[in-house]
């Protein structure tokens, strides 16, 4: 098996030090920050304390609507008016920078956000996105590697990665990544993404032992 650090912490794919504004910032400065910097969410920082995040789309969302009966007087007068206090969340979540990634893009779900702060000893050290996540995972499963990815669908036993793994060395060739997912509680399907464009001789070694192949394709990373 290819041995190779993947670092899999929060503090390895957040954007460290991310730009911030203060609630008294401008709405129309806070949107001129973010298409300048090509990003759409600024953490809110008071007295260097933490106290909200505003994005794009909360700033759409307070901002009177093009359908109502307002001029575009009245309406520039008002978006001018606005501060980040008025389109900020006040609670956003955060984490601290030795969370996993795997925990990070849980919280995410959980709270149906695209983001996360990170905290570190009461002062904002970086921001993670669902974009980072994304990269992490493309890492973690090799994906710009060219090879196989081959499914296998095996009886959940103990010992069955083991034994699979040795049917691979033994083929000469190297994994890139293992995932498996549960298909009820008897059988599994084990992913394996293998740095070879060659699995001739080892189909009939894994399905002599029993496994199924369920899927292969190759990859050019």
């Amino acid at each position: 098996m290819t041995r190779r650090l993947v670092r899999m912490f929060v503090r390895d794919h957040m954007t460290p030090d991310p730009i911030t504004v203060t609630k008294e910032t401008s709405v129309l400065d806070a949107l001129e920050l973010m298409k300048k910097n090509k990003i759409r969410r600024l953490p809110v920082i008071q007295d260097g304390r933490l106290i909200g995040l505003v994005t794009e789309r909360d700033i759409l969302r307070v901002s009177p609507s093009p359908a109502s009966t307002l001029s575009v007087f009245e309406v520039n007068y008002l978006v001018a008016k606005m501060t980040v206090k008025d389109a900020m969340i006040k609670r956003p979540v955060t984490v601290p920078p030795d969370m996993t990634i795997e925990e990070a893009a849980l919280l995410m779900r959980e709270h149906k956000i695209d983001n996360l702060l990170v905290m570190e000893k009461e002062r904002l050290v970086g921001i993670i996105t669902q974009t980072d996540l994304f990269e992490a995972l493309i890492k973690l499963f090799g994906l710009r590697r060219p090879g196989i990815r081959l499914t296998l669908k095996v009886v959940d036993r103990i010992g069955v990665l083991a034994d699979i793994a040795r049917l691979v060395k033994e083929a000469g060739i190297n994994i890139i990544n293992v995932a498996n997912r549960h298909k009820d509680d008897i059988y599994t399907y084990v992913v394996l993404r293998l740095a070879t464009d060659d699995v001739s001789s080892l189909l009939p070694a894994l399905e002599d032992r029993g496994y199924q192949v369920v899927h292969v394709s190759s990859y050019n990373g």
